[in-house]
C-alpha cells in the first residue's frame, strides 16, 4: 500500500478520454477530416492509418497534435521514431502553415459540424469504459465532488456525460478553454473547496502529465493514480509501478470502494 493517510478523497478529480471514455473511433475521423483540410488530402485515409494512430494516441497530448500525428505517419515516420522522441511534432509544424491554435479550432469545428448533422453518430463513435458509469453514479449519489480535468473541450465533455445520464454543473468540468496545464487546474479545485491538497485524488491516463504534476512543490500530497486502461503505455506502466508517488490503478480496482484503489 502507498499510502498510509486518508482512506477516502474529499474531492475526486479525474481526466476525461482515457479514463472515463474511449474516443479512438472519433478522434480518428475527427483528425483525418481536421488532415484533409489542412493538407488536401483525398477522401479516404490510406489503409493502415487508423491502425497505427490508434497504437500511437498514447503519444498524444492534446487534439491539435492528432492531424499532426497523422501527418507525421504519412510523411514516412515509423511508430519507432514517433515513440521515441518529440520531433515528429516539430518537422510537420515547421511545413505546415497552420498553427497548434488554428489545428485546435479546425477540430473544435469539424466536432461541432458532425454534432449539428449527425448527433448520434458523433455520441456513437465514443464508448464509456466498463463499469465507468455506474461507478461516478454512486459517487456522485454518495455526496463526493466528482471534477473532470481534461484537454477536450468542457462543451464537448458535457455533451456526453449527459448521454450517460450523468450530470456536473458547469465549474465541475475544466475543459481546454480554460487554457491552463492540469497543474494549474488542480490549483484551482484546492481553492475552490478548501481542501488539503492530501485529500485531492486524481486519476489520469498519461504518467509525464503525472510527472509534471509531482515536479510541482505544493502539489507533491495529492494523491496520483495513473489509468492503466487508458491511452498508455508499456513502459509508462512499468514505470508507475515502481513510483512510490503513482499508483497503477486498474479499470477493475477503479470501479470498487476507495479502499481497493490503495492497494497497488
Amino acid at each position: 500500500m502507498k499510502f498510509a493517510n486518508s482512506s477516502r478523497p474529499a474531492v475526486l478529480a479525474l481526466d476525461f478520454d482515457g479514463v472515463l471514455c474511449n474516443g479512438l473511433s472519433e478522434y480518428f475521423q475527427a483528425a483525418w477530416q481536421v488532415y484533409r483540410q489542412i493538407w488536401a488530402e483525398p477522401s479516404e485515409p490510406p489503409p493502415s492509418l487508423e491502425a497505427a494512430f490508434r497504437r500511437l494516441r498514447p503519444m498524444v497530448e492534446t487534439g491539435w497534435e492528432m492531424p499532426v500525428l497523422l501527418r507525421a505517419l504519412i510523411l514516412g515516420s515509423s511508430e519507432v521514431e514517433i515513440r521515441q522522441g518529440e520531433t515528429w511534432r516539430t518537422q510537420v509544424l515547421a511545413t505546415t502553415r497552420a498553427t497548434p491554435a488554428e489545428l485546435a479550432a479546425a477540430l473544435d469545428q469539424v466536432r461541432d459540424q458532425w454534432i449539428v448533422h449527425d448527433l448520434p453518430g458523433w455520441l456513437g463513435a465514443h464508448q464509456f469504459y466498463a463499469g465507468v458509469k455506474e461507478q461516478l453514479q454512486a459517487l456522485l449519489a454518495s455526496g463526493l465532488p466528482v471534477v473532470i480535468i481534461t484537454t477536450k473541450e468542457g462543451r464537448f465533455t458535457q455533451q456526453l456525460l449527459q448521454q450517460q445520464g450523468l450530470t456536473l454543473p458547469p465549474q465541475q468540468v475544466i475543459g481546454k478553454e480554460r487554457g491552463q496545464p492540469k497543474a494549474q487546474s488542480l490549483h484551482q479545485v484546492q481553492q475552490t473547496y478548501q481542501i488539503g491538497f492530501e485529500t485531492l485524488w486524481f486519476v489520469e491516463d498519461r504518467l509525464k502529465t503525472l510527472q509534471n504534476i509531482q515536479r510541482q512543490p505544493d502539489l507533491k500530497s495529492v494523491r496520483l493514480f495513473l489509468a492503466e486502461w487508458g491511452y498508455t503505455t508499456s513502459e509508462d506502466l512499468a514505470a508507475a509501478r515502481s513510483d512510490p508517488q503513482v499508483v497503477s490503478l486498474s479499470l477493475e480496482r477503479f470501479c470498487q470502494d476507495f479502499t481497493a484503489w490503495q492497494q497497488g
